[in-house]
């Protein structure tokens, strides 16, 4: 096995570990607080020599744990969800565009952040993160038959809202 380093192989990790805190915690201080603690943890175990497969499966899966434990002992939920990933703009977008986008964007986070935990976390690693599903399943140490259902689920409910809410 290759020398694994801390600035090469874990820390670019950071970025897709908050996203996935993130989208569980829905409090930005809270999940950079869980990636901080991830980062450390993972690498205590490389530095124990404990063996990984993948290291960004187990970071994922470590980051996961983490967020869970949180909610669990905050019991807090439907806090607003702010992501920097999409304040890219667009070279030829107009002010508007960029209104209507940031509008639309805030809308999918907040109904995201209605469903279940197992659903929003699915659907992060797969439809934002680009995670197949073996290892949506091996971060949420479930089968790949129940992501697959957690995915249809949430893109179901998220359909139902969208088509069933009330104009302003």
């Amino acid at each position: 096995m290759n020398e694994l380093s801390f600035r090469n192989d874990v820390l670019p990790l950071k970025d897709r570990l908050f996203r996935l805190a993130l989208r569980i915690t829905l409090v930005r201080e809270d999940a950079e607080d869980m990636v901080q603690e991830t980062l450390i943890r993972v690498w205590r175990t490389l530095e124990e020599g404990q063996p990984i497969d993948s290291i960004e499966a187990f970071a994922l899966t470590v980051c996961r744990n983490l967020c869970l434990d949180h909610n669990a002992r905050r019991e807090q939920q439907n806090v607003a969800f702010d992501e920097q990933a999409h304040d890219l703009v667009a070279a030829d977008e107009t002010p508007f565009d960029r209104m209507v986008s940031a509008e639309q964007h805030a809308q999918l986070n907040a109904l995201l952040n209605r469903l279940p935990e197992k659903q929003r976390t699915a659907m992060q690693l797969r439809d934002i993160e680009g995670r197949t599903y073996r290892e949506i399943a091996d971060v949420m140490q479930i089968t790949e038959s129940d992501v697959k259902v957690n995915i249809f689920r949430a893109r179901r409910a998220i359909r139902h809202l969208l088509t069933h809410q009330p104009s302003p």
